[in-house]
């Protein structure tokens, strides 16, 4: 029986290799200024673990919220007891917020995805990689792209976000995977959406193709390196948004949602950049 006394005082992380991730060193030393007594801590939940047992405990009373991160997003969306309109467009979610004794989904990459992008017109997207986060691509994209090719390891998995992007109006296809690379050269927006990268041994995770002379990268991936794609894409000259630049973002959207200070948001900024300094 849970005590309705408890004050409500974790944020947690749930993901296959959260204890691997940034966002507990992002945001604990926030949290410590602040003086709330909150704290972020990491709850690793292998693919094919126990989520029913996961969900009773975010209904805890000294649950705050969830951020849910790779492989859970779809699982999150379809365990909120309420959704907000990106969720349910995007059928992925990754911030679980407890309201009482429901849980509320919302979907902080999307708007983190629209503020890098910044409404930037594309020709050709290429979106390399099918969850969750290419899913907040490609919703950002909305009204600004010609065109997206999307490939997947998995090719049901870039079919069914082929569906979503002619569904939302986007003139969108599938292609193999060897068929992307190919196609790199001439995209104006390069996504990153899978996990290559995280090792530094890696390689960009379009191959070894050229970038169009305008293009950008967006690299969902951050590590303690700078990942091989960015890596390369910087030596072509290209722009790139990095999986830093994302963290900072689809953090500073959940200020609101909690109802946190709007100090947050500087002390998030100055935080990453401590953290990147150090890496």
């Amino acid at each position: 029986m849970t005590n309705p006394s408890v004050e409500a005082s974790r944020l947690v992380l749930i993901g296959s290799a959260a204890s691997a991730a940034m966002s507990p060193d992002l945001w604990n030393p926030v949290l410590q200024e602040l003086g709330n007594g909150w704290t972020y801590e990491p709850w690793d939940v292998p693919a094919g673990g126990d989520l029913v047992r996961t969900r009773r405990r975010l209904l805890e009373p000294d649950i705050l919220a969830a951020n849910v991160t790779m492989p859970h997003k779809h699982w999150a969306a379809e365990a909120a007891d309420r959704i907000t309109g990106p969720v349910r467009l995007s059928g992925a979610c990754n911030l679980l917020v407890r309201e009482g004794g429901e849980l509320v989904g919302h979907n902080t990459d999307i708007t983190a995805a629209e503020v890098l992008l910044g409404g930037a017109t594309h020709r050709h997207a290429l979106l390399l990689g099918a969850g969750g986060a290419a899913r907040a691509a490609l919703i950002a994209l909305r009204g600004n792209v010609g065109a997206v090719s999307i490939t997947d390891q998995d090719p049901r998995a870039a079919n069914e976000l082929t569906d979503l992007g002619l569904e939302l109006g986007i003139e969108s296809r599938s292609v193999s995977w060897c068929a992307a690379q190919d196609l790199a050269a001439d995209a104006s927006l390069v996504v990153n959406a899978t996990p290559i990268g995280k090792d530094s041994s890696d390689g960009p995770a379009w191959g070894s193709a050229p970038l169009a002379p305008d293009a950008v990268l967006y690299d969902f991936v951050y590590a303690r390196h700078a990942t091989p794609s960015v890596a390369r894409a910087r030596r072509l000259g290209v722009r790139c948004i990095d999986g830093w630049d994302h963290l900072r973002e689809q953090a500073v959207a959940m200020v609101p949602l909690l109802d946190l200070d709007g100090r947050v948001r500087g002390l998030l900024q100055e935080t990453l950049a401590d953290l990147r300094a150090r890496s």
